[in-house]
Order: C-alpha cells, then structure tokens, then sequence
C-alpha cells in the first residue's frame, strides 16, 4: 500500500516544494491540510494549487472559532506574555494545527505527517511535541532538517526547475505569520536590529501617528475572565475579536518590536501586530484589580511566566501546562466586569472598571474620615514585620 502523509500546508514557498519534495523522495500520496486560524485571503486558491501540483486531497478547515474559544481565551486568562511583550500569537496556533494535523492523518489513514518549519525555529518544536503528545506512534518528515537545500535560493531554483509558482519576491523580502491573534514578520531585511520595519510592512495596524486625531472609548464586559460583550453586544470569542481588530487596528494598537530568545538557543528579531489581544490583555487585567484577591493574583502573576514559557516552546498539551491552567480558570473565576478603555495612536488607557464581584470598598480606602480602619493598628503591624530586619541589624 502507498505511503501516505498529511502535510501542513501553506501554499508558500517551503510547503509548496515540500509538496514535490515528498512525492518524489517517498513516492507518496500526500494529503495537504490547512487550518484556518485567520490567515484570510492567504487561503485563497489553496485548493486549486495543492491539487495542480499533486496532492491527492487539500483540506482546508475553518478553526477560528475553535482557536478563540479553546486556545486564545485560556491563554488570556493566564497573562501569558513571553519575554518583553510577544503575547504568543504563532505559538498559540500551533498546537491546534498540530492537533487537527494528527486527527486528519487518523481519519485518511496517514501514517506520517509533514510539515515546513526549519531546524532553526520554534515551530519544530511546537508542531512535533504536540504531534507525539497525541499520537506517540506518528511518524514526522522535517524535510529542512535533512533535504539537500540550504537557502531560500536553493528553494526558488528547484521552484523553477519544477514549475512551481511561489509567492516570495524581492519585493517582500521577509517571513509574515498571520491569523485571528495576529501577524508576525520576521527574517529578511529584519535580521538587522538596527533597521526599522518598512512603515507599508504592516497589514492590522496603521501608523499611530496617522490614526484618528480623536480618542475612541470602548467598554469590554467580562465573566470569569473571559471577554464576552463589546459596548453591550454579547459576542462570540471569534466575533469579538474580529471587531477588536478593527477598532484597534485603526488606531494604530498592537504593535511590538522586540529581539527574544528562541527555545533553541538563539536570539531572533520579530515585528508583531497584535491588536484585538492587546486590548484584551489590557482590559481583563483592569477587572482583575478589582476582582481577584491579592494572593492569589499574586500566585497566578508568578506562575504567568512559566505559563508563557510552556506556550512558547510547545508543551500546551504538556501535563503542566494543564495543571496550571486548572489553577488559572480558579483564579479568574471572579473576574467579572467592565473595563472602558480609550484607545488613541497606538495607545491603551484603561480609563474605567466595575465589578460585581469587587473587592474594592471606598469606604475603606478612602483618605478621608472612616470609621473602618483604625490607623493606630498599623503600628503593631510594622512593627511585627520589622521584627526580623531589627534583630539582623542587633546581630
């Protein structure tokens, strides 16, 4: 019986050789799946490629929904932020792709699986991790680690050599990543850190200093840590963030540029647009202030680190990860409200918060005359705290 493999397919450069690639060196049938987490027009004619340049199947399936509910969400809730702002937007799409890359390999028969990430990235490893997590049996082809191309222009003359179309020209000389979360740009002109991003780079975002002259205001409602309404509008994980990106992309919110350390050992430059997510991320916290008790937002700020870290190198399905996020759903179980937040050139100002659930009384904070904390009391409770910073000093 034929091999077969599903292939995670992007209809670019890499995946579209690699598509050949496997017919010729397996002598193969090769399924090419795609899974759409908001790439948008990069899907089209995905299809119609796949087939032309010989798959025997394309699928192409709709996860956005899926990819905000189960994948997005869950990771907002645990303050996820990796290193100096990357709020994990190609990391966090990779284990459901992985996940779907399995199930459809289980459903057609397919004995191994494919994919185009090369043996520099993270994406190696969050795509394999995930793939032995839930089949320990598959096999993995990495093609980058082992075929006899070295560069892009190894890639673009076998391209040629075979009647390949392929999307990269001079004219968009680096990587771009994009989906419901965001857009990634990396390599290329990029890999100078003293370069800034060409200013028509960017797909989500304008440039804050052309976004509107006026502030818009927003009020985001949340229920246990999750956004659920937009200005009073129950909405959906995926409809809520498909309008966030608009709002926010139109006032120039979201972006990053940073230098962060990949799992595998080295730094990397990434230009980010994340604009629905950095809203988010700023309103559930402003709930959070209210909501969450200082103890246990303090218990789950320690664990965020480490939450990000396992998002970043690929463990999701990693038992970890999933004990900690039990203790992360506990912890935003109060985090119920509203946050009004002003958006205005590429800023975010949290400008307004309620909750039902709050633990903020102004009787008690209040500067004023109260008749709830006796300020004499704060005395002995210096004092006892002090204790072991006298005794050290008496030593």
């Amino acid at each position: 019986m034929k091999k077969k493999i599903v292939l995670a397919y992007s209809g670019g450069l890499d995946t579209s050789i690699i598509l050949k690639w496997l017919q010729e060196e397996y002598d193969a049938d090769v399924i090419c799946y795609a899974s759409d987490v908001g790439q948008q027009e990069e899907l089209d004619g995905m299809e119609e490629k796949a087939l032309k340049h010989g798959a025997v199947k394309c699928i192409v399936d709709d996860v956005r929904a899926e990819f905000a509910k189960d994948f997005v969400y869950p990771m907002i809730r645990g303050n996820a932020v990796y290193e100096s702002g990357y709020l994990l937007g190609t990391s966090i799409a990779r284990p459901l792709i992985a996940k779907r890359l399995i199930e459809v390999a289980h459903e057609h028969g397919a004995t191994a699986i494919a994919h185009g990430a090369t043996g520099k990235g993270n994406d190696q490893i969050r795509f394999e991790l995930t793939a032995y997590a839930l089949d320990p049996n598959i096999e993995v082809i990495a093609p980058w680690r082992f075929w006899k191309f070295k560069s892009r222009t190894d890639l673009m003359e076998y391209a040629e050599s075979r009647g390949i179309e392929v999307p990269v020209t001079a004219k968009k000389p680096y990587s771009m990543d994009r989906n419901l979360l965001h857009i990634s740009f990396e390599g290329g002109v990029l890999e100078d850190p003293w370069r800034a991003p060409d200013k028509d780079m960017f797909l989500l975002t304008v440039d804050p200093e052309d976004a509107p002259d006026e502030p818009e205001e927003i009020v985001i409602g949340f229920e246990k840590g999750d956004a659920v309404s937009l200005n009073g509008e129950a909405l959906s994980p995926l409809d809520l963030m498909l309008k966030l990106n608009i709002i926010a992309g139109k006032h120039g919110v979201g972006r990053i540029d940073i230098v962060e350390n990949r799992y595998v050992g080295m730094k990397s430059r990434g230009v980010y647009e994340t604009p629905a997510g950095t809203i988010l991320y700023k309103a559930r916290e402003a709930v959070e202030q209210l909501s969450m008790d200082r103890e246990v937002l303090h218990m789950r700020d320690g664990m965020a680190a480490k939450y990000a870290e396992l998002v970043y190198n690929g463990y999701w399905f990693a038992p970890e990860r999933l004990m900690m996020q039990a203790a992360i759903d506990e912890a935003a179980k109060d985090t119920t409200g509203d946050a009004r937040i002003k958006l205005y050139k590429g800023n975010i100002t949290v400008v307004g918060r309620r909750s039902p659930n709050s633990l903020y009384d102004e009787d008690v904070a209040t500067f004023e005359a109260d008749d709830v904390y006796d300020q004499f009391d704060a005395q002995g409770f210096i004092r006892l705290n002090s204790l072991r910073l006298r005794m050290r000093t008496k030593r």
